[in-house]
């Protein structure tokens, strides 16, 4: 694998030094690709356009991220920014400098990226959602130009995602292919499974339960083997340049109770009573209703981010983080609209 990392690093040396100027764009772009912002970002805008695209679009997103999780953990895959700190493939001291920012110093292993996945999932979920809803079009044309247009724009999205990991030094080129390639996969494989959509509580319960036990259990293997499933995060408090560009929240463990307090919220909203009766209503058709839920929600939850979790304790970073991640989505499905709908109907009797 060095003369992977090696070509790599040549890679990673002629983005930072050509292409300096683009810093702020590709900055953005490593942004967009955040995991983080499925849940803050796009799933409140679709679940109000769409039910079943929101609810695909969680368990795709949690799904996707589970498999990054488990193949990080048994493919070891390094990082640029500790490796040419590390390695013996260069010589006579002329190991190559990479520039870090501060993004950087992601503390999990390297491979596959967990942006490219998590960008190219929920992205093709939403380019394929929107080509399904203009199907019927009468103008095979006009379709068949959308449809360039949208995979067009797909693929500069995608494109721009990877090359913005890449330069900051974070990924290798291989391991963003690797994501890209493997958040597709788990995005059309959903394609095919439809009773996500009609899922019970008992059927969330039960995948949490799975999803939590196997990464466990396959910790606990590892670990019993003499393997250390946390060297990264070593790695990552020693090459980083800045300690204070180190955040507990990119660990994989915390990025695994994300994602289970994700789908864990979704079941419980979807299953809840303030579901039924306001998106399930007589106001959920209504285009008033869907706007004023997506305002809501939107400025809910960016103020919601902004709440910030004590990380002195491990445990308690993690069992918040579970806490967290739950309330979003029985917020944007549940909370929210059933107190907009009240305000609707307060309105409604007013008027007459």
């Amino acid at each position: 694998m060095d003369l992977v990392h090696g070509s790599g690093v040549l890679v990673i040396q002629h983005l930072q030094n050509n292409y300096r100027e683009y810093h702020s764009f590709l900055n953005f772009m490593s942004t967009v690709g955040d995991p983080r912002n499925i849940f803050l970002v796009y799933f409140p805008l679709w679940f109000h356009l769409s039910h079943k695209v929101g609810t695909k679009m969680i368990w795709v997103a949690v799904i996707g991220d589970w498999f990054n999780l488990i193949f990080k953990w048994i493919m070891f895959g390094q990082r640029p920014y500790w490796w040419v700190q590390e390695t013996t493939f260069y010589h006579n001291n002329s190991a190559p400098h990479l520039e870090q920012f501060q993004i950087t110093c992601e503390t999990g292993p390297g491979s596959p990226s967990g942006h490219a996945m998590g960008s190219s999932c929920v992205w093709y979920v939403m380019i394929t959602s929107v080509l399904h809803f203009t199907r019927p079009s009468p103008s095979f044309q006009r379709f068949r130009l959308l449809r360039s247009g949208l995979w067009m724009a797909f693929w500069i999205i995608q494109m721009s995602v990877c090359i913005s990991r890449v330069f900051i030094a974070t990924h290798f080129p291989h391991q963003v292919i690797l994501g890209l390639l493997s958040g597709m996969l788990v995005a059309a494989v959903f394609d095919h499974i439809p009773s996500v959509y009609s899922a019970s509580l008992k059927v969330y319960m039960q995948t949490n339960v799975f999803l939590f036990s196997f990464a466990v259990c396959l910790y606990l293997l590892l670990k019993m083997m003499g393997i250390d499933l946390l060297w990264s995060v070593t790695k990552a408090k020693k090459w980083c340049a800045n300690p204070e560009w180190i955040h507990l929240d990119t660990s994989p463990f915390a990025g695994l109770l994300r994602n289970l307090g994700a789908l864990f919220g979704l079941g419980l909203a979807v299953n809840s009573e303030m579901f039924i009766q306001s998106c399930k209503g007589k106001n959920g058709n209504k285009t008033r209703f869907k706007l004023m839920c997506v305002a809501a929600t939107l400025t809910c939850l960016q103020l919601f981010d902004l709440m910030k979790m004590p990380t002195h304790t491990e445990v308690l970073f993690y069992v918040l983080s579970f806490c967290k991640s739950a309330s979003v989505p029985l917020g944007v499905v549940a909370v929210i609209p059933y107190c907009v709908h009240l305000l609707i109907g307060d309105e409604d009797r007013k008027l007459s």
